[in-house]
């Protein structure tokens, strides 16, 4: 494995498709190696396009943009971070001899929830919630009375809870059909009713394919509001048959996609039963918390794993994430409370430098370690609402 020296004849340069707050994480985790990076997202000044050699703002999801910037760049690995792309011109760049990570094919089949389920449920055979995918207004509502009440809409094309509803009767099923129709990443009206799991917890199993085989990291618990990520803590406290079963999932899931890079996991658990959820073939907004709990983060496994390098998924410490949200809309905020959340023991922060904030867009994240997860879980919540995103002056 031989890498070259950034901006020289001969670098070793990755295109990092997306450039929020884990693409900037991932374009510092391969700086640090030495790596070129170019990081692309649809809007200027992107938290990756702050720290990147070279960066460009254009329509990710219009395959002729997409192919042509590839081109341009000649890159020697094609990073997606976000699931809205078009994937088919990934396809395409991949068929004539451009590495995508973890493989092209997996970045089409996990930016469409009807791609990953069907393979996961009907052709791996995993267990999973039931579920039916609708096009029409008509069809949820079969969908509902199918899966049966409550149930949860989702968009088949958005991530981080974009588009989703909870719906509690079938008379929720028009206010759900429409939000899952504005609101997703990508104009596309089909959506998935999916039945709701009663579970004891849901997990990220961060799954690193690499060199050597297949590694897991520590299991992330997480807490949800609205189907995004408030907080997560690591180690998840498991049982051996459920860790077992999860791990079982994820290798067979993984497998699947093919590639070598960090999968985030998604897992429901009850008792020592695992139900199958969902797969990021990139770093996830809950293994934030590896910057506070392992030697490696999810972002140096990423890029270590992708370029061939020795991995180590050990855990370090018990630690905690806990979101810093916008509050306000606010065009490029200052931040109050810095200085006292850097003073809770144990706490850090990631302020993620973007560009303006919205009631629910988040700004940053704390991060805590500690001797006990409840501990952390505490030192990061509060080192979090300690600091407030505030209109300039």
């Amino acid at each position: 494995m031989r890498l070259g020296t950034p901006l020289g004849p001969a670098p070793t340069r990755v295109l990092l498709l997306g450039s929020g707050e884990l693409g900037k994480e991932v374009a510092i985790a391969f700086q640090r190696l030495g790596v070129e990076v170019v990081a692309v997202d649809r809007y200027p000044h992107a938290p990756a396009h702050q720290v990147a050699h070279r960066w460009h703002a254009i329509d990710m999801t219009d395959p002729v943009t997409l192919a042509t910037l590839i081109e341009q760049e000649a890159p020697d690995l094609v990073i997606p971070e976000i699931e809205a792309l078009a994937t088919n011109a990934l396809v395409e760049v991949e068929a004539a001899g451009t590495t995508v990570v973890p493989t092209a094919r997996a970045a089409k089949l996990t930016m469409d929830r009807e791609g990953i389920r069907r393979l996961a449920a009907e052709e791996l055979g995993l267990p999973t919630s039931p579920y039916v995918f609708a096009d029409t207004l008509d069809e949820v509502r079969a969908g509902v009375e199918k899966v049966g009440l409550p149930c949860v809409l989702k968009p088949v094309m958005s991530s981080s809870g974009k588009g989703q509803s909870t719906l509690r009767s079938v008379e929720d099923s028009e206010d759900a059909w429409e939000h899952a129709r504005t609101a997703g990443r990508v104009a596309n009206p089909r959506v998935i009713v999916e039945g709701f799991v009663e579970f004891d917890y849901e997990i990220t199993l961060l799954t690193v394919r690499h060199a050597g085989g297949t590694s897991f990291c520590e299991p992330i618990g997480h807490r949800q509001s609205d189907g995004d990520y408030v907080e997560s803590w690591q180690p998840q406290p498991m049982s051996d048959a459920a860790l077992a079963a999860a791990r079982d999932v994820a290798e067979r899931a993984t497998d699947a996609l093919g590639g070598r890079g960090v999968f985030g996991v998604e897992l429901f658990v009850r008792g020592d039963e695992v139900l199958f959820s969902e797969v990021s073939p990139r770093p996830h907004d809950t293994g934030l918390v590896t910057l506070a709990t392992q030697r490696l983060s999810e972002f140096e496994l990423h890029a270590r794993a992708v370029l061939g390098l020795p991995v180590d998924t050990a855990l370090r410490s018990p630690g905690a994430s806990a979101v810093i949200y916008g509050g306000q809309d606010i065009d490029a905020p200052d931040y109050t409370g810095v200085a006292d959340a850097l003073a809770v023991e144990g706490a850090d922060l990631r302020l993620f430098g973007k560009p303006d904030a919205t009631a629910r867009r988040r700004m940053g994240v704390a991060v805590a370690y500690a001797d006990d997860v409840g501990s952390a879980r505490d030192r990061a919540t509060r080192a979090a609402g300690l600091v407030h995103p505030v209109p300039r002056g």
